[in-house]
């Protein structure tokens, strides 16, 4: 993989260029970031682990015609779901995997169901414990993912009307990537992986993606490589360390075995206003 940690950006334009300096300077503030989940959804192919990925449309505000994972912002509501429609590891559990209070922990693995549903028609959630939703390709499943969508209904009152129960178990925390302070909208986003539910399929829903492709890692990097195709640092870095699995199950292991700590890039400029994205493990990152 080529992606650019520690590598030139290219030149910043120059309203960019001055927005940098301010923040360096401390004249201005960075923007707060906005708490987000996204989901990598997988699959066991023949050829080996695929992962579910969405373009998004070239009139969106934040990452227009990339190529990213399910996800988005915390819903306020989703912090309301009842502890009887919860299966899984708690809240208080998933306190210390995310970096979060309880409180925020619940609303963002509620936030991860809910926009893998909203974003694939994928619903990690089932009548019972140990069960799943088999199949959510019904026009009746589309209105309640559009009721989803619109803020007419809370995942919370989606579970309840349908009597099922939130899978927390079928999620497993993978990465923490904060947006860099240079950027006007920032997300603080906790990155979960989750197999595709046996029966389920993911359908192209559109909304903000006008395009969606099951893919390996692998197959992705090298076309964003050649240059064929736009990605986020955060989604680079993901598929590359997935090309290490053979299998989703040996993903969601290493899921259960990871560290997972805050990510923050930074953008910082050099001669001729050239801008490096760097890491916390890049060389100059400190200074």
């Amino acid at each position: 993989m080529t992606a650019s940690y520690g590598e030139s950006l290219g030149r910043l334009p120059s309203e960019m260029v001055d927005h940098v300096r301010a923040l360096a300077s401390g004249a201005i503030a960075p923007a707060e970031p906005r708490n987000a989940s996204t989901v990598v959804l997988l699959r066991d192919t023949a050829a080996g682990v695929e992962a579910y990925l969405l373009r998004r449309q070239k009139t969106m505000a934040f990452a227009a015609g990339m190529y990213v994972f399910p996800g988005g912002s915390v819903d306020p509501r989703d912090e309301s779901l009842s502890h009887e429609a919860w299966s899984g590891p708690r809240p208080s559990a998933w306190a210390g995997l995310l970096t979060a209070n309880e409180q925020l922990a619940k609303a963002l693995v509620c936030a991860a169901v809910r926009e893998t549903f909203e974003e694939s028609g994928v619903l990690l959630a089932g009548p019972g414990e140990g069960d799943v939703v088999a199949d959510t390709t019904g026009d009746d499943w589309e209105a309640d993912r559009l009721a989803l969508l619109d803020r007419t209904h809370s995942l919370a009152e989606l579970l309840d009307r349908r009597r099922l129960l939130l899978r927390a178990d079928l999620l497993r925390p993978w990465a923490h990537w904060i947006t860099p302070e240079v950027e006007p909208r920032r997300f603080d986003t906790r990155f979960f992986v989750a197999a595709l539910p046996a029966g389920q399929r993911t359908r192209d829903v559109g909304g903000e993606a006008d395009r969606v492709a099951w893919a390996r890692p692998q197959d992705v990097l090298a076309a964003f490589n050649r240059g064929e195709l736009g990605m986020l640092p955060p989604t680079a870095f993901t598929l590359a360390e997935l090309t290490a699995y053979e299998t989703v199950a040996d993903v969601l292991a290493a899921g259960d075995a990871r560290d997972v700590q805050p990510v923050l890039p930074k953008i910082v400029l050099g001669d001729d206003d050239e801008a490096r994205l760097l890491l916390p493990h890049d060389e100059g990152y400190a200074q």
